[in-house]
């Protein structure tokens, strides 16, 4: 049986890859790399996103591969009230939180906003000492 260990990379699908990359460079503090002959992606730790500018996705790509469709929640060592505040002096709306949810490995505090796109971005942390 097959164990699956991490997620490597996952692909937004985004009206204007520029603009994305800004929003998150500037907000979440990703970089944007370009690879594999003109490919744009925003690296992050061990992570990274994939950008397809829409309309001209490349293949194989989702059935649905549409703008504004991802719900994503990243983990952050910042306290969550200066990311807030961060995020707040960057424009940026919160949606809302903080509140708590329940992450991958437990108990998780969490605010949420919107990307130009219109995805969801959740920032959370774990309580103090745990994963």
């Amino acid at each position: 049986m097959m164990e699956v260990d991490r997620f490597d990379h996952v692909v937004f699908t985004a009206r204007d890859v520029e603009r994305t990359c800004e929003f998150y460079a500037r907000v979440l503090g990703m970089e944007k790399v370009v690879f594999d002959g003109g490919r744009v992606a925003l690296r992050f730790g061990r992570h990274k996103i994939n950008l397809h500018q829409a309309g001209r996705e490349y293949q194989p790509r989702a059935a649905q591969a549409l703008p504004g469709t991802q719900d994503l929640c990243f983990v952050t060592r910042v306290p969550l009230a200066e990311a807030i505040a961060h995020v707040r002096a960057c424009g940026v709306g919160i949606e809302l939180g903080p509140v708590r949810k329940s992450g991958a490995l437990g108990d998780i505090q969490s605010f949420y906003f919107r990307d130009p796109d219109g995805n969801l971005v959740e920032v959370s942390n774990y309580p103090e000492g745990a994963a």
